[in-house]
């Protein structure tokens, strides 16, 4: 492709310079490729320029002079490089409906909530998330909840070609503070909650709110949890369409009326606008009523009849690691989820309290080179909503995970619910399940979807439903 595709008002000496491909990471740079040099939260692509052209790269794109023959100055190269990735690809964004979903909490499971929606109402969807990316029912890994611009223009090809009307996609506060969403329109965006998370990287809750409102600048219609307290700062001054949904409040424009709450499942009536619906859920706890009320207020706002909504939702089995059973042949229930962060440990804990039990055991760590402040309120939820608690590690990453788990044992101090430590995470699930009681039910709770645990000189594989299996064999 000449590189005047790509770049609008090139000089003309650069004008029919043909490129073979387009990158902003000089270790994937090809002969005749176009380097982009981007300046990152960790690195500058600027450094990176002179092993680029050693790869074999025709032309450097900067914001400075770099002093190579062929190289263009630009004011912005993030810009420039997602117009880039766009005309590459063909532009398939504009031929697809995309929602983002943004929050602390929720996005998983109401972005599979959607997908199930639309593909009742005869949408084929694509899916791009934290747990894996979708086109239809085929499946790809995914490396990042968001991936980088140059990735999601490759998968939004590809959705196109297979036919796909819709994408449905998680927007991490990363993903749109480091632009990795650059250049996309969204149809809808959607709101969950802000809860404390990812303050190593934001260092404020000011900023991550910030961040978080990136999206809806982006979008044409914003749905918004009405019950957030953040909600009226992500809101204030949006140019675009507000539509909002509560549990608590009937001046949202949809509310959750009549909610019946059991231990393997929810359902309530979906009230607003003229419409009413009784909606059945397979997963329970208030948090699936948010999540669900997020994904039928979107599903409407996209033309979708309540009556598919509502069949879609009732059929949905759930989501891996989000509130998931493990099947164990015993007298007692073991969960595992996903929650990380102190509002996620005590929505999930709070679940599984209301429902008929002997013990609530809460086994679960905190993740290390990420923020520390959030670990001792971890330890208080855990001892306020569990009856014994596991304290053990997560990701403990370059961290000493003796230190991670004292400062969540920190928080745990002056209640008198008992606990006890184990750090290695496979000796203390074999341990709440070889100590469980008639009725128990174990909530294993922060690495849900995962099967690896990130150490500090290796990652190694950790799928807690092969542990659980293990430890019952060993019973």
């Amino acid at each position: 492709m000449l590189l005047k595709q790509l770049v609008p008002n090139l000089d003309a000496k650069y004008e029919n310079i043909d490129v073979c491909g387009v990158t902003s990471d000089s270790r994937k740079v090809g002969e005749g490729f176009a380097f982009v040099c981007i300046k990152g939260a960790v690195s500058d692509g600027h450094d990176y320029a002179e092993s680029a052209i050693n790869n074999g790269a025709s032309v450097v794109i900067a914001e400075r002079d770099l002093g190579f023959k062929n190289q263009i100055i630009v004011s912005d190269t993030q810009g420039l490089y997602a117009n880039m990735c766009a005309e590459w690809f063909g532009r398939p964004a504009e031929s697809l409906k995309i929602i983002g979903i943004t929050g602390t909490n929720g996005k998983t499971s109401i972005s599979y909530m959607l997908k199930s929606i639309l593909e009742q109402c005869g949408k084929k969807c694509g899916l791009i998330g934290t747990i894996q990316n979708m086109i239809g029912d085929e499946v790809f890994e995914a490396k990042n909840t968001t991936p980088g611009i140059y990735e999601l223009n490759e998968l939004f090809a590809k959705m196109k070609s297979a036919g796909c009307s819709h994408v449905i996609m998680e927007v991490s506060s990363h993903a749109l503070d480091q632009r990795r969403v650059e250049g996309l329109q969204f149809e809808l965006g959607l709101f969950t909650n802000l809860t404390q998370d990812h303050l190593d990287y934001h260092l404020t809750m000011e900023n991550y709110m910030l961040a978080k409102r990136k999206l809806f600048e982006k979008s044409k219609t914003a749905i918004m949890n009405f019950d957030d307290s953040y909600m009226e700062g992500l809101v204030n001054g949006l140019d675009c369409e507000v539509i909002t949904y509560s549990i608590k409040s009937d001046s949202a424009t949809y509310t959750a009326k009549n909610i019946s709450y059991r231990p393997d499942g929810v359902e309530y009536e979906f009230v607003g606008l003229g419409t009413i619906a009784r909606l059945k859920l397979q997963t329970g706890g208030k948090f699936s009523v948010y999540n669900s009320m997020c994904a039928a207020t979107a599903a409407l706002r996209l033309g979708c009849d309540l009556r598919d909504i509502a069949a879609a939702l009732e059929h949905l089995n759930g989501v891996k690691g989000r509130a998931e059973v493990v099947p164990t042949g015993k007298d007692f229930t073991v969960i595992i989820d996903y929650a990380h962060t102190p509002d996620g440990l005590k929505n999930i804990l709070h679940t599984f309290r209301e429902c008929e039990k002997n013990r609530l055991v809460a086994v679960f760590g905190c993740g290390g080179d990420r923020d520390k402040t959030k670990r001792p309120l971890m330890g208080g939820v855990a001892a306020r909503y569990a009856d014994f608690v596991v304290v053990t590690s997560d990701n403990p990453r370059t961290e000493d995970p003796k230190a991670i788990v004292n400062d969540i044992v920190a928080g745990m101090k002056g209640t008198s619910t008992p606990y006890k430590i184990i750090v290695n995470r496979i000796e203390a699930i074999k341990f709440a399940i070889k100590n469980a009681l008639p009725g128990d039910i174990i909530v294993l709770a922060g690495k849900g979807h995962e099967t690896y645990q990130i150490l500090r000189d290796e990652t190694i594989h950790l799928d807690e439903r092969e542990v659980v299996r293990e430890a019952l064999r060993e019973c």
